[in-house]
């Protein structure tokens, strides 16, 4: 039997002070309780090394943040602007005013000429989640995030309230049977897609050592807020969807391109910091030239990472309806953290949309709440002042650390059972007590999008309880 993990263990690592080993060793009981002790030590090595890449994790950060420095530089630093840049803002009431500080951060840069914060934003990595950037002829990995085509999807189906209320052990079997959430985790039978044959895993080095991960990985989603889900939906008749109005049952998820982006969001940033001249607390907004090698090589990898993300989508979608016998009707669908080569004001700009939803003219979104608040179907009115986009859900009002403080998991489960919601999996950091109100973010934004539907949960699976 092996050994419990000890302060000595970590000492092989180099790492010796007890507060850093103590929270490491917390976080690996918690979370990673079934790998082995030679996984554990690799992963906080991992962390260790290139802690910048974990930030954003939602639960290595606070390891994460024991290794992290800002880099200084003794190189001449770029001269960052000192006139005002467009900043719209869409619901400010809603927005902490550390996120709001950090997206002006960003409208220094010399690249960047227009941004918009989303009612939803709160305080990211780089820029907020919720954030948008045009920038000139440049792409900030950071300001498109960590899980490159991050996208929700919607496929509604004819079937009736009463057929899934009376069924509803078979929807919620095909949910558990058919998805993978979290870390290593795969779908327990072959997946086949045809982004995997796609030419660009062999024009790189780095996408042709991640391809059999990939495919591995294919049909699967990840942690965090990520979710399926079946639930009802009532539907306005709209041309935009061409369905009649009424009551139909919908699959909903939320996930994006797994560790496939991730591992090109990170070699991407690093090599964006390694060649910026950004002052120190700046350079997390490093970019790359769209004209460069490394430019072109970031906007091929990154539309390979989002058709990936795509993919996974629809297997997931075609891998769960089939287990019930349904036909889909219609797909609602679209990415947030990514870029745009787009018309803005009348120039072309990269739009970065980070946890932002496209919006524009007669474009359909879905916009989730949470476990129990009920999402919204929109048709975007191609707003200029938000550069045609939206918010891509209610945006977190508490953080995790503040959400799990504040509440507990009897009251989650007593809210959960109010709202008639069946959960599998989850956490009490991605509870409803998290979350925005999102009527009140979507009454911040009817200049940006035109709701035409609802969305109601009632099974909804994540990654397990943590």
């Amino acid at each position: 039997m092996a050994h419990k993990l000890r302060s000595k263990d970590f000492h092989t690592i180099d790492i010796y002070n007890n507060q850093t080993i103590s929270i490491a060793l917390s976080i690996l009981k918690k979370h990673y309780k079934y790998n082995t002790n030679e996984e554990k030590i690799k992963l906080i090595q991992k962390v260790k090394d290139n802690p910048q890449d974990y930030l954003e994790d939602p639960i290595l950060n606070k390891i994460a943040f024991e290794f992290y420095e800002e880099e200084e530089t003794e190189e001449t630093e770029i001269v960052i602007k000192d006139r005002e840049v467009e900043l719209n803002v869409f619901g400010r009431p809603l927005i902490k005013a550390n996120a709001y500080q950090q997206m002006r951060t960003a409208t220094q840069l010399p690249v960047v000429e227009k941004a918009a914060l989303m009612p939803d934003s709160h305080l990211g990595y780089g820029i907020p989640i919720g954030g948008v950037l045009g920038v000139k002829d440049a792409v900030i990995p950071y300001a498109i995030g960590m899980d490159i085509g991050c996208r929700m999807s919607l496929t509604l189906y004819d079937v009736t309230e009463r057929y899934f209320n009376k069924h509803v052990h078979k929807f919620k079997q095909s949910i558990i049977d058919n998805t993978a959430f979290g870390l290593s985790k795969v779908i327990p039978y072959k997946q086949e897609h045809q982004v995997i044959d796609r030419p660009e895993f062999n024009e790189l080095s780095l996408l042709k050592s991640m391809k059999s991960k990939a495919a591995r990985q294919l049909g699967s989603s990840g942690s965090g807020n990520h979710f399926v889900e079946w639930g009802l939906v009532h539907l306005e008749e709209d041309e935009a969807v061409g369905l009649t109005a009424g009551t139909y049952v919908g699959l909903l998820a939320h996930s994006g391109s797994r560790g496939f982006g991730a591992s090109i969001a990170r070699f991407y940033a690093d090599l964006a910091k390694e060649k910026s001249l950004l002052p120190s607390n700046m350079r997390h907004l490093s970019w790359l030239d769209m004209d460069s090698d490394d430019g072109k090589e970031y906007w091929m990898a990154m539309n390979l990472a989002g058709d990936y993300a795509k993919a996974c989508h629809d297997r997931i979608h075609i891998n769960v309806a089939k287990s019930v016998g349904l036909t889909p009707l219609c797909k609602i669908e679209n990415h947030h953290n990514f870029a745009w080569k787009e018309r803005v004001d009348g120039h072309e700009l990269i739009v970065h949309r980070k946890g932002s939803t496209p919006a524009g003219e007669n474009v359909l979104g879905i916009i989730p709440g949470s476990m129990t608040d009920p999402g919204f179907i929109v048709k975007g009115l191609g707003n200029s002042a938000s550069m045609a986009s939206a918010s891509h859900g209610a945006g977190r009002k508490y953080s995790r650390k503040e959400t799990i403080s504040k509440n507990t998991n009897s009251e989650m489960r007593k809210h959960l059972r109010q709202h008639r919601i069946n959960l599998i999996g989850g956490a009490l950091d991605e509870s409803p007590f998290a979350y925005k109100n999102l009527e009140q973010v979507m009454d911040f934004q009817k200049e940006l999008v035109q709701p035409i539907g609802k969305f109601f949960p009632r099974i909804v699976r994540m990654d397990k309880a943590r």
